[in-house]
């Protein structure tokens, strides 16, 4: 539970506290006009759960007052609060705040500019009467004293074991057991809401494990963390896969999770009437039927994999395989491989390759967002993970909450001057770069990398060291299309024929929808539409414009249906939501949603 703070007589604390008064007196007031008029003309309330029920951004005063007359009643809030001292920068303030709705506790973070706010954001924490047992609330562990018959801890989880799914049903089935399905999965067990996690491997971590060897997280271990267990202080600032793949596991087991490896989703379907799913698994051979209330898909951010129907590709006498099924480099020592794209896995495998003595050619079909690591990890993210950043106060939770502070609709302008200055920074290694022919782009606005993973997924390669193979022509390049396979060849659209034992297609992957589809049916899949990108009308992100990203973490067009997924920040971020999301609709909670979206694109 956050706590409020007395403030000093500064003027950054005389405006936040003006401001969260007459905020505060206008909502009990039920007087929405008066509430609105507290927002600049250009302004962003960026609502996760708290008043919506719902993952949405509202702007300017209109917008504001259409949420308010909409869910005032039932929300109730009270207490608005600063929990520190505000601070002020170049005119803007900014104040950590705090408050209570009928059903739960939230936090925030609010911006002023000459005395109205410019961004509010506001998030559902807890729910009164349903809060974690953490702190003061964990609980015993054992009960002290002698007692006949004395079921142990390991006997309670064996009986939960052989009893979850068959005699007793989940509240929740979540498909994928990925870091986004374990995190919820740890969330939800906090909350009582009794879970089943299915995953088609055998064991957590091991869409990990299977990679190709040289895989490493290319996120910076403050970026990573997993709920309740942060990673130790000496933790590699990048995790190679099988550390990571032995991490999931770990966690999964500590966490108690109930977690079905080697177990296929074969059909999910709703029954109206029932408001139950029927989803029939294959649990190592056998055939079990769940029935949970809500289903869960945590499939990552995109679908199967995308091979490319190349003329020629059957009569090809070498190997060819997505990057997806890349077994490593070590049996391709001397051989001639052709690797097709040019973003992250791409550059890592041609890399890899290389070390084991191929001889590597990447093809790059179109321009590829590069960015260093050491740049992006001091100019782009170190105010907010990084040592530096926990030195200066920052923490993990910060961290996030600043981040989702920063509405969709604005981020970019944020985005764009680090770049910028990222440019600047490696002009050198971006012109050694052209020189060799590699085409580079910055996203269709300049606003680079998480703008691409966020309206995309793709596009983009952080720089480990691949591109110096690339730049001094250790790794070749050839660019264009590919339209025949020989043989022995690759054969580009202008004629350019590369000799090749390898064919690697780092070609990608498609939309969600197409594993959604073939859980939930097509028609249901439809009905829920595109999950992934913010409708921003730039490459491979259609319009309209949609101001949060579709269909991640909040309700869908399907009732009882869910989608979760992300790299391990947004995993750990955003499960917290969606898991209280779930609570409320066991425990009978109302949850009126407010601003559900439309749905303009089914794939």
């Amino acid at each position: 539970m956050t706590q409020s703070v007395e403030l000093s007589a500064s003027p950054a604390a005389t405006a936040t506290d003006q401001w969260l008064t007459a905020f505060q007196k206008a909502l009990t007031a039920r007087d929405v006009d008066a509430a609105a008029a507290l927002f600049a003309d250009e302004s962003f309330w960026r609502d996760i759960v708290s008043f919506t029920w719902n993952i949405t951004t509202v702007e300017g005063p209109a917008g504001v007052a259409d949420m308010l007359r909409a869910t005032l009643d039932d929300v109730e809030p009270a207490g608005f609060r600063a929990t520190e001292e505000p601070a002020e920068a170049d005119g803007v303030i900014t104040a950590w705040i705090a408050f209570e709705t009928k059903v739960g506790r939230g936090s925030g973070l609010l911006r002023l500019i000459d005395g109205k706010a410019f961004t509010l954001l506001t998030t559902l924490d807890e729910l009164k009467g349903h809060e974690e047992p953490a702190g003061v609330r964990r609980s015993n562990g054992v009960q002290h004293g002698a007692f006949r018959d004395r079921v142990t801890w390991a006997e309670s989880r064996e009986q939960e074991a052989t009893e979850l799914g068959y005699t007793v049903q989940p509240e929740v089935v979540i498909v994928g057991g990925g870091q986004g399905g374990i995190a919820l999965g740890a969330r939800l067990r906090q909350l009582g809401v009794p879970t089943i996690i299915i995953e088609r491997n055998e064991r957590p971590g091991d869409s990990w494990r299977k990679r190709y060897k040289s895989l490493a997280l290319h996120d910076p271990v403050w970026y990573d963390h997993l709920p309740y267990i942060p990673f130790p202080d000496n933790w590699p600032v990048f995790s190679p896969k099988d550390k990571i793949g032995d991490w999931l596991e770990m966690y999964t087991r500590v966490m108690e999770l109930n977690y079905w490896g080697s177990t296929t989703a074969k059909s999910a379907t709703y029954d109206e009437a029932t408001k139950t799913w029927t989803v029939v698994v294959d649990r190592a051979g056998e055939e079990v039927t769940l029935q949970p209330k809500q289903l869960v898909l945590a499939l990552g951010a995109s679908g199967l994999p995308v091979v490319p129907d190349i003329p020629g590709a059957d009569r090809f006498r070498g190997e060819q395989h997505h990057s997806s099924a890349h077994p490593g480099p070590d049996r391709y020592k001397g051989k001639r491989a052709v690797v097709i794209g040019s973003n992250n896995s791409a550059h890592d495998i041609a890399a890899a390759l290389w070390e084991a003595g191929a001889d590597v050619t990447m093809v790059q079909r179109s321009s590829t967002h590069i960015v260093r690591s050491d740049s992006l990890m001091d100019l782009g993210v170190g105010d907010l993970y990084s040592e530096r950043a926990l030195a200066a106060g920052v923490t993990t939770f910060k961290a996030d909450t600043i981040f989702a502070s920063l509405p969709f609709r604005i981020l970019h302008t944020f985005q764009i001057p680090v770049y910028a200055a990222i440019k600047e920074r490696d002009q050198e290694f971006y012109d050694r770069l052209e020189q060799a022919g590699f085409d580079l782009d910055w996203g269709d606005d300049d606003s680079g990398l998480f703008l691409k993973y966020l309206r995309r997924g793709s596009g983009y390669y952080i720089d480990v060291g691949a591109c110096e193979l690339v730049a001094n022509g250790d790794i070749k390049l050839a660019k264009g299309q590919v339209t025949e396979l020989t043989e022995d060849e690759v054969v580009l659209a202008d004629g350019t024929r590369l000799p090749a034992d390898l064919v690697v297609y780092a070609t990608g992957y498609g939309s969600m929808n197409q594993l959604a589809a073939g859980i939930i049916g097509q028609e249901t899949a439809d009905k829920v539409g595109k999950v992934w990108g913010l409708g921003s009308g730039t490459t491979k992100d259609p319009g309209p414009w949609e101001g949060e990203l579709r269909n991640m973490w909040k309700p869908t067009a399907q009732e009882g249906l869910w989608f979760h997924g992300g790299n391990l920040a947004l995993s750990r971020y955003y499960s917290l939501y969606l898991a209280l999301q779930l609570k409320a609709r066991k425990e009978g909670i109302p949850t009126p949603v407010y601003g559900q979206a439309e749905v303009h694109h089914t794939e």
